[in-house]
């Protein structure tokens, strides 16, 4: 409080000489909790988007401690300025959790152990941190198509612009933001030592101000080299992905083998040259924003591609559709509606049910599973993307055992609310109902419908960073065994800024 009472007298007198006070935020964070369950799964909110850092079978207690440094920040001469980025700048995030009685025997997790660096609008980063990609609600969503924050953050090196940057000459009408990065798979059940190859590029149309603004983009997913020795010659040449330099182009680009000519076809496998080589995936994004000064709201709608139909156009009804809502106005003391999604899904067409020649045929799609990446579009057992499509180890039992998803033919309605009550309380509500179909190889025998649902409470116990956290979960349904679960946990942050008089 002294602190911040110094900052503010010595600001403006310091404002006139033109020097600046430069701000570099800290945030340090302990937690201690624990899950209790009316039966052994996990429900599904609560488990699901969490980084992979929650088990799937209780109950469980949990400890979390972490560390953020950001970039340094400082005011323009005029302290009701908004805070500006240093250009060159340097931060840092540590994150630890510990899962007693967690199952599969894992309990120690690291989502988040990474180093970046700021140069401009540039920046790098190495390491595993939390994000999400695509265009689309970050908090209440039921998450994004490709990479929703539903598993253990991937290791790997990053250089992306992160926030939307203006074109010089366009006077901010456009901007871009994107990203691209190498990242390691490690060795999972089925292949051992592979990569990750990622990269987005989207575009704003509108300055910030504006009322209206417009959003396109596109984020590519792909999976690519590695070993095993559980695949046949057909499928694997000599029990070696391609993972040569040109190969890593030939990913990059999307290339069709089976298009290209002058290939030394000793090195690939038949599959391989039939195809492209890896496992590929991403969506295409549209959005449009209104906002004015007391509220946000913005529409969004993910297409979905993996082998081509989204090309021919066969799959175009698949998709993520939002409607995001957000209240700009100062907060109060009393009972609030902060912020509301409200999204379907949508995942059954998959380019139709038969695959073959020509462009009528390039259906089967067979979203986030593969012929040869077996364990699919998934790290450390949970996919990587949004929740919907499930694995066979989350189903029911008596369901199919198809593949790693056994059900990615879905139909699914979700919306989310968050908002605060008291004084700095908060609380947010997730409500799904989906329709599940299973896959086209091996179908549900009749349509599986599930219900699921999270309520969240946020109390401070002080304004020292103390808070208890409280969340229940409920699943009800014929996908998932029907459970209970509640969870509290106790949390202090310690928040410290480092001041220093720049000239």
């Amino acid at each position: 409080m002294i602190r911040a009472l110094l900052l503010c007298i010595c600001v403006p007198f310091l404002a006139f000489g033109q020097p600046v006070i430069e701000t570099r935020p800290s945030r340090f964070f302990a937690e201690m909790g624990g899950f209790f369950a009316s039966g052994q799964p996990t429900p599904f909110w609560l488990r699901s988007n969490q980084y992979g850092i929650v088990p799937n079978t209780l109950p469980s207690a949990t400890f979390r401690a972490g560390v953020r440094q950001d970039y340094s920040y400082y005011p323009l001469t005029d302290v009701t300025s908004p805070l500006r980025r240093d250009r060159f700048g340097i931060g840092y995030g540590f994150e630890a959790v510990y899962n007693l009685n967690a199952q599969p025997k894992k309990p120690l997790l690291l989502p988040e152990a990474y180093v970046k660096v700021r140069t401009g609008a540039f920046e790098i980063m190495a390491g595993r941190r939390r994000e999400i990609v695509g265009l689309v609600d970050s908090t209440l969503s039921s998450g994004s198509y490709s990479w929703s924050g539903n598993a253990l953050p991937l290791p790997k090196i990053q250089i992306s612009l992160p926030n939307y940057t203006p074109i010089g000459f366009t006077k901010g009408l456009l901007s871009f933001r994107g990203a691209f990065a190498h990242g390691w798979f490690g060795s999972q059940r089925k292949v051992q030592h592979y990569f990750l190859h990622q990269k987005s590029l989207y575009v704003r149309l509108g300055k910030p101000r504006w009322p209206v603004k417009f959003y396109a983009g596109f984020n590519h997913q792909a999976q690519w080299g590695g070993v095993t020795d559980q695949l046949p010659e057909s499928l694997v040449k000599d029990g070696h992905f391609p993972a040569s330099l040109q190969d890593y182009l030939f990913v990059s680009l999307g290339n069709s083998l089976g298009r290209l000519g002058g290939l030394d076809t000793t090195r690939y496998s038949k599959f391989d040259r039939e195809n492209r080589v890896g496992n590929h995936l991403g969506t295409i994004d549209l959005g449009v924003e209104f906002s004015s000064r007391q509220v946000s709201v913005l529409f969004y709608h993910q297409s979905i591609y993996e082998d081509g139909s989204l090309y021919y156009l066969t799959n175009i009804e698949d998709g993520l559709t939002g409607l995001r809502f957000r209240n700009l106005n100062p907060a109060h003391t009393g009972f609030r509606i902060t912020g509301a999604v409200v999204e379907f899904l949508y995942t059954k067409s998959q380019g139709g049910n038969v695959f073959g020649d020509g462009n009528l045929f390039r259906g089967k799609d067979n979203y986030f599973n593969h012929t040869q990446y077996q364990d699919g579009w998934s790290y450390f057992g949970r996919g990587i993307g949004t929740p919907f499509i499930t694995p066979v180890t989350d189903s029911r039992p008596g369901l199919s055992q198809y593949g790693f998803f056994s059900n990615n033919r879905v139909r699914a309605y979700h919306t989310g609310i968050q908002g605060g009550f008291a004084k700095n309380c908060l609380f947010q509500l997730k409500f799904s109902y989906s329709e599940n179909y299973g896959t086209y190889d091996v179908p549900f025998p009749e349509t599986i419908r599930q219900i699921s649902t999270l309520l969240m409470l946020e109390l401070p116990l002080n304004q020292r960073g103390l808070l208890i956290t409280c969340s229940a979960a409920a699943d009800q349904g014929d996908l998932f065994p029907n459970s209970s679960a509640v969870y509290a946990g106790i949390r202090k942050t310690w928040d410290f800024y480092k001041y220093r008089v720049r000239k």
